[in-house]
């Protein structure tokens, strides 16, 4: 049987942000141990290191991203790798950062990228 086509905007996960809870992120897909979501961290972002690696694809808006103390400007366009369990976060960004996040098991090391 063939997979289903699968299609998302940013722009539709956006308008269920802040959720009830103030979650800053919203899912758009979850296929096996495969997690795609919009992450807006409006404010501050309270992120704590993750038990699957990551991939972060800047939709908009320019921030600094931490990743274990180092620091680094970001915005559109830019794809950012996060090894599980490694402390990250964006910093000095505005209203307007979006961010989608990618959620895999960890199958490489962060010197294979």
């Amino acid at each position: 049987m063939a997979a289903t086509p699968f299609h998302a905007t940013a722009a539709e996960l956006l308008v269920c942000l802040p959720g009830p809870g103030g979650e800053r992120f919203a899912s758009a897909l979850e296929r096996g141990s495969l997690t795609v979501e919009i992450y807006a961290p409006h404010g501050n972002d309270p992120q704590r290191p993750h038990t699957r690696d990551e991939i972060y694809v800047v939709v908009r808006g320019s921030a600094r991203f931490v990743c274990d103390g180092a620091r680094r400007p970001v915005g559109p366009g830019d794809v950012l790798f996060i090894p599980a369990g490694l402390p990250h976060r964006f910093e000095e960004f505005g209203d307007d950062l979006v961010v989608w996040g990618i959620f895999f098991p960890s199958s490489v090391t962060a010197e294979g990228f």
